[in-house]
């Protein structure tokens, strides 16, 4: 059994200058912000949502990405609306964004 009910990590590798990589995105304020919106409802700590900042993940060129463990879920992001829609779906009411999921 799983510590939390969802494990969310995100990329914020960093690669030399004009390689693509999720940081040029921005994840890393993007990871910010889920922290504080996840904390914000309540959803942090043992049994519920963990996230966690995560070197490459392998998909850079996809990026910025992130994956929710146990569910094995991708998504792609670009701003704080798409944060904020995988949060209510996807954290709070378990459904899938199909349109950020990678």
């Amino acid at each position: 059994m799983s510590f939390f009910d969802k494990h969310v990590f995100v990329c914020c590798n960093q690669r030399a200058e004009g390689e693509t990589c999720c940081n040029n995105y921005g994840s890393s304020a993007l990871l910010d912000y889920m922290k504080d919106q996840i904390k914000a409802r309540g959803l942090n700590g043992s049994g519920q949502i963990r996230v966690n900042k995560a070197g490459c993940l392998g998909r850079c060129d996809e990026g910025p990405v992130l994956v929710v463990y146990p569910q094995e879920t991708w998504y792609t992001f670009i701003d704080k609306d798409d944060i904020d829609e995988i949060v209510e779906e996807h954290m709070v009411n378990g459904r899938v964004v199909e349109r950020l999921k990678i």
